[in-house]
């Protein structure tokens, strides 16, 4: 016989079971407390299987997106360990020197090129410590040169290169040797000058066959016994005339070839103008030609040779008289004050040049006169450049010529005028 005992049947909450779910085990009879519970538990089950089913699937999920990353991952590894060995190839490779400096401006890395180039262990030190120990500024901004017995390659000559990293903070300086450069370079410009010497050369034996053939010319005809007295005077003097004229060729070639000015003077304006004046006026008389000098009351001194000025400006002047032709014509000097410098006008109302003409004027050996050397503009050309001067020329056919002379003042001058009290 059976003994039913009473007992009551407690299920904890679990996850996912509605907590409305209550038992009450005096209202149910016991078979449906224990369908209930195992009804429960079935659910619970259920449900546990399904969310157990859902992690696994995300656990997998989360797996294989791990698995994905660190395969990009191991390949950006790859790509940048590759990049890293081709960068540092191409360094040992390069034939500049490359030096990688820090924030603060402290060598970390460098390449062989750069170690041979200046021939010491750079790594550590300061870029100013490797610019005083290593380096020679020279005349061209931006080059060095490394002169050291130490060094194969003594005398070499750099180009320096500083780029600033801004990601980084620090900075990349490269070095290129240019010696074999600056050598070509130089040697370029020597061809160039031998060239240009040996088409002046040319040029100048062509100005001086003609009238040396006639001087030759008037000289035979001098050996003739029956060549009567006058006439043999008139030929003596074609010939003197015609060898004065291979010696001013000769003085002014010599000129143009010597180029500097020797010697620096204070000058007074007022006086060069009345030694103008008084070298000019006669020409101008003889001529026909009205000759105007402006008043200029500034004392103004300029700084220079004033032998080599007065022959400059003196030169334009007895080329505007001949451009002014005649009765009717006219040449005007005047000075005046452009910044901190004196510009000298000589203008004349001739026919004028054509623009071809104008350009060429201060070429040596040009020339548009029969009894011209070519010399005469070149070399007040030359003059006031060597005076740190300019020399311009503006004319137009039927208008008349000008020539513009530019010269620098004094220096005391200048610092006078702006406050400088030294």
């Amino acid at each position: 016989m059976f003994h039913r005992a009473e007992s009551a049947i407690i299920v904890q909450p679990m996850a996912n079971i509605p907590q409305s779910v209550e038992i009450r085990p005096e209202a149910q009879p016991e078979s449906q407390r224990l369908a209930e519970a195992f009804r429960i538990f079935n659910q619970a089950s259920e449900e546990l299987s399904t969310a157990y089913t859902s992690l696994q699937g995300q656990v997998e999920a989360l797996t294989g997106e791990l698995a994905a990353a660190n395969g990009a991952l191991l390949q950006q590894y790859q790509e940048k360990a590759a990049l890293t060995e081709r960068l540092s190839l191409l360094l040992s490779a390069l034939p500049a020197g490359v030096m990688v400096l820090d924030a603060n401006d402290q060598v970390v890395q460098v390449n062989p090129a750069a170690e041979a180039m200046l021939g010491a262990a750079l790594v550590g030190q300061t870029w100013e410590a490797v610019e005083l120990a290593h380096l020679l500024p020279s005349d061209t901004p931006g080059e060095f040169s490394v002169d050291t017995s130490a060094l194969p390659h003594a005398a070499r000559r750099f180009a320096v290169t500083v780029t600033a990293l801004d990601s980084a903070g620090g900075r990349i300086v490269l070095l290129h040797d240019i010696t074999e450069a600056h050598r070509l370079k130089a040697q370029a410009e020597r061809h160039e000058r031998l060239a240009a010497m040996g088409e002046m050369a040319a040029q100048l034996a062509h100005q001086l066959r003609t009238p040396l053939a006639a001087a030759l010319l008037y000289t035979a005809n001098l050996e003739n016994p029956d060549l009567p007295a006058a006439t043999r005077i008139s030929i003596a003097q074609k010939a003197v005339a015609r060898l004065r004229h291979l010696e001013r060729l000769i003085q002014d070639m010599l000129l143009f070839a010597r180029g500097e000015v020797l010697g620096r003077e204070a000058i007074d304006v007022a006086e060069l103008l009345q030694e103008l004046r008084q070298t000019i006026e006669p020409l101008a008389r003889s001529r026909a030609v009205v000759f105007r000098v402006a008043e200029f009351a500034d004392s103004l001194p300029l700084q220079g040779n004033r032998k080599a000025i007065v022959g400059a400006l003196t030169n334009l002047l007895e080329n505007a008289l001949q451009a002014a032709g005649g009765s009717g014509g006219a040449v005007s000097l005047a000075v005046r004050r452009k910044d901190d410098a004196l510009a000298f006008s000589i203008r004349d109302n001739g026919p004028g040049m054509a623009p071809t003409i104008a350009a060429r004027l201060f070429e040596p050996f040009f020339t548009t006169r029969a009894e011209g050397t070519g010399l005469g503009l070149a070399i007040a050309r030359g003059v006031v450049r060597a005076h740190g001067g300019n020399i311009e020329v503006s004319s137009e056919l039927g208008s008349g010529t000008e020539f513009t002379v530019t010269l620098p003042l004094a220096h005391q001058l200048v610092e006078a005028e702006n406050g400088d009290t030294r």
